[in-house]
């Protein structure tokens, strides 16, 4: 928290300062660098401090109400079955979101951004996350209308982000607490979308039409051929299979994604997921031919997650949004299709029980892994958003330093209990599980999540699927309407280059073929000024600086597409009187890029450290600056330097 509030007062006196770039002369800023050069290391990493555990408890009552006012001498915490000594303790109650304490974002000039979110440090955030991957269209309907009875009477103070999960993760909303946001977000902005993923997109409950039935039904079920309809139901189950984990995959990386967004905020969160079908495993089917060729199992891919969650400090409410639910057989919409079939009636209802139990089941083991709550067999979606953030605003934070701090990697759990009177009454803990050590054995950053980035110059033809690697993050980040991270803050001019239309787009700009686009073209200069603190500068035994910064501008369509792209990587070798000053100035790059003038397109413009993995992105219409005066015609107009920093 420290951290984040340091660096948030060091980009707020960045903004506030009278020039963007740096003046002729500085080190700071340049122009275009060369192509990245390989940055020698003397292959020796240094870390420091000792491993803090952080924990968040909420505890309540028997009829869910938070309970207050209990001490730290009220708690014993063990992990792997080892009593901890607990360092610090703080109450958090959901009152003091209605009068949170922020900084103050400055007015910034005209074609000025930032990607620092003002968020209170001793707030909690809370997501409404809608999934319309995994939910039937009619049921994200009811959701959508739930929200809108939600909004109407959202807590006071409280900062809601609302997000969508089709295929990849979409930024709707940002961080707010003003009622109007939140009520013209969800009238305008929840869009339902059928998923192509799920056997039933629209859940109308109508009897599927399986090729193996119709088979049977036109040959008798004496004549069928026996062979043909055991061929063709393995078929459909590994196909109904490869659905799953598709749908599987995208939503654990969406998770990732928003956890590694999440990350760069302060204090709790709580994300109120509002999902459908989402099985975590699908057991061998005996009637198949082949059993294990339809089962799955993502156990190993959800504890990744996990761990990405809880250090993000995220606790995840999964909401099922198909309500309260029946046997669809049994669903009017039927018409009585399949009653008249013993075996089949049995066979449907027992296959819905079993799905229904997995589902639930996977909604629980990711609420409990996280400390949240599952919610499912209620229609009452509106009340579970508001306990939900009831429950995750009014919660205890325990920290512990493990008395074994030679981590392996392993697991290791976490138990919470109460002691002396209040553990008379009876009251309900949710806390996170446990958590994976950092292998103490291996340098530090040589984890996945941790290791040097591959640049992003070059943008991948599809989003990213990838669970793991900062390249997955990276790429699924310059998505358009994806989370902005702010893992390195930064501030960002974008002005007209000129007042005059180009019919060739600027030096070194990629334009994508697949996406057509014609001249004229506006050109833009793009001025970045980054903190220093965000970048993983490695110091060496040189008492240097090393390190790679990719500073990237993409250009997209109102539909999503990529038009066009600038890039470039900046390779520094730092001596330590350089690095100390631009600790204090912060570090500036400068590209151009065109966009289309004839039509309205957005510019999704970051900042990429290779060596720690670490983002900061924003997002801009170019209509919000196409109008804008060019930096010729501004007064005292900051001209860039052309040396890089050394």
């Amino acid at each position: 928290m420290f951290r984040h509030v340091l660096s948030s007062r060091l980009l707020l006196a960045l903004l506030g300062s009278s020039s963007l770039v740096a003046q002729q002369g500085s080190p700071t800023l340049q122009t275009r660098a060369p192509q990245a050069q390989s940055v020698p290391s003397s292959g020796i990493t240094l870390s420091t401090g000792t491993q803090l555990v952080v924990v968040d408890v909420v505890v309540q009552d028997r009829d869910g109400h938070p309970v207050h006012h209990l001490n730290a001498s009220d708690f014993q915490l063990q992990e792997s079955h080892r009593p901890q000594v607990i360092k610090s303790f703080d109450e958090h109650a959901a009152q003091s979101a209605s009068n949170p304490t922020a900084f103050a974002l400055p007015r910034l000039p005209a074609g000025t951004f930032t990607d620092y979110t003002p968020v209170p440090s001793d707030s909690t955030l809370n997501v409404l996350l809608i999934d319309s991957l995994n939910t039937p269209t009619k049921d994200q309907s009811y959701v959508h209308n739930q929200l809108q009875q939600y909004v109407k009477r959202a807590t006071p103070g409280a900062r809601i982000a609302i997000f969508g999960l089709t295929s990849r993760l979409i930024l709707l909303q940002g961080f707010t607490s003003d009622p109007e946001a939140l009520k013209a977000a969800v009238d305008h902005r929840l869009i339902p979308r059928a998923s192509a993923l799920l056997d039933d997109p629209s859940g109308s409950n109508t009897d599927p039409n399986l090729l193996s039935d119709a088979i049977i039904a036109g040959a008798g079920a004496a004549g069928a051929i026996a062979s043909a309809v055991a061929s063709v139901k393995q078929f459909e189950a590994q196909t109904a299979t490869f659905q799953t984990e598709l749908r599987t995959r995208y939503t654990l990386q969406a998770f990732n994604q928003l956890a590694r967004y999440l990350s760069s905020f302060p204090g709790r969160k709580n994300i109120v997921w509002f999902s459908g079908s989402f099985p975590l495993s699908i057991f061998p089917d005996s009637s198949l031919n082949d059993p294990f060729a339809a089962a799955t199992d993502a156990s190993a891919q959800l504890r990744e997650t996990d761990n990405l969650l809880n250090r993000a400090r995220v606790a995840v409410y999964p909401t099922d949004a198909r309500g309260l639910q029946t046997v669809p057989i049994f669903d009017a919409s039927r018409s009585g299709s399949g009653m008249s079939d013993p075996r089949r009636l049995a066979k449907e209802i027992s296959d819905f029980s079993s799905t229904n139990a997995q589902e639930h089941s996977t909604m629980s083991r990711i609420a409990e892994d996280t400390g949240g709550h599952a919610f499912y067999n209620t229609n009452g979606l509106a009340d579970a958003v508001s306990k939900s953030i009831e429950a995750g605003s009014s919660y205890y934070t325990l920290t512990y330093s493990p008395s074994d701090r030679d981590g392996k990697g392993e697991y290791r759990k976490i138990d919470v209990k109460l002691s002396g009177e209040p553990a008379t009454r009876g009251l309900q803990l949710s806390y996170r599980k446990g958590y994976n050590t950092r292998d103490s054995r291996k340098p530090a950053g040589s984890s996945a999540l941790l290791a040097a980035a591959q640049p992003v110059t070059q943008p991948a033809t599809q989003p990213a699927t990838s669970n793991a690697g900062t390249q997955g993050y990276a790429l699924a980040s310059m998505q358009r309407g994806a989370p902005t991270p702010s893992d390195i803050l930064f501030k960002v001019s974008v002005l007209p280059a000129s007042a005059a239309t180009e019919n060739e787009v600027a030096p070194h700009n990629r334009l994508n073929p697949a996406a057509a686009a014609r001249g004229p073209y506006q050109r833009y200069d793009v001025n970045f000024v980054s903190l220093t603190t965000g970048l993983g500068l490695a110091l060496q035994s040189d008492g240097r600086r090393h390190g790679a910064v990719e500073f990237l501008a993409y250009v997209y369509d109102t539909e999503g597409r990529l038009i066009n792209l600038e890039g470039d990587t900046l390779s520094m070798n730092l001596a330590p009187e350089t690095y100390q000053g631009l600790l204090k100035s912060g570090m500036g790059f400068h590209l151009q890029v065109s966009a289309p003038a004839k039509s309205e397109s957005f510019l999704r413009l970051a900042i990429h450290d290779l060596g720690s993995g670490r983002m900061g992105v924003v997002e801009i219409p170019t209509v919000s600056v196409a109008h804008l005066p060019p930096p010729a015609a501004m007064p005292n107009a900051a001209l860039p330097a052309h040396t890089a920093p050394q």
